[in-house]
């Protein structure tokens, strides 16, 4: 569902009449900024969902995960993977883009973070019918500690092309 909705919007768009430079300005900075949004709501909602409430506390919280808290935090994680991709990854990657300094970065960073969309789609399809028990209960864990790296790693190298794309 969220893929068709980003596919429809993109096809949409491209359809759409071409726009003013200002305008296409405009609206990359809008997106940049929903972007980075959506990301500190994936890690907010990471957080609530390992039961970190702050720094210092995180060694003496102890905490278990709620099945419909990982899929709640799922959907978010999956919004934000598909924000990226279709609405700014997706165009440089099809050579859209036609800045020197911003292709440069990409082509620095941007294999990072797709290895990064990977895991990310792959931690959701594992857990997508994740009801508490069993098997993916015995991972949960491991697989948490891991995905939050990855959501920070790729914090990281998103930073480094979305300042490219300010510029």
């Amino acid at each position: 569902m969220l893929l068709e909705r980003y596919m429809t919007q993109a096809t949409a768009h491209a359809e759409s009449a071409p726009s003013s430079g200002q305008e296409r300005r405009t609206r990359l900075t809008q997106t940049i900024d929903s972007l980075v949004q959506l990301r500190q709501d994936v890690v907010v909602a990471y957080c609530q969902l390992v039961g970190v409430s702050s720094f210092e506390a995180r060694d003496l919280e102890e905490h278990s995960v709620d099945a419909d808290a990982l899929r709640r935090f799922c959907q978010i994680m999956v919004d934000y993977t598909a924000m990226g991709h279709f609405e700014v990854y997706q165009r440089i990657m099809e050579g859209k883009e036609r800045r020197r300094a911003v292709q440069e970065v990409a082509a620095e960073v941007y294999p990072a973070i797709a290895e990064t969309t990977d895991f990310l789609v792959d931690f959701n399809d594992k857990y997508d019918g994740f009801d508490g028990t069993g098997e993916g209960a015995d991972h949960l864990a491991g697989d948490l500690s891991r995905l939050g790296e990855v959501i920070a790693v790729r914090g990281e190298y998103e930073d480094r092309l979305l300042d490219a794309l300010k510029r």
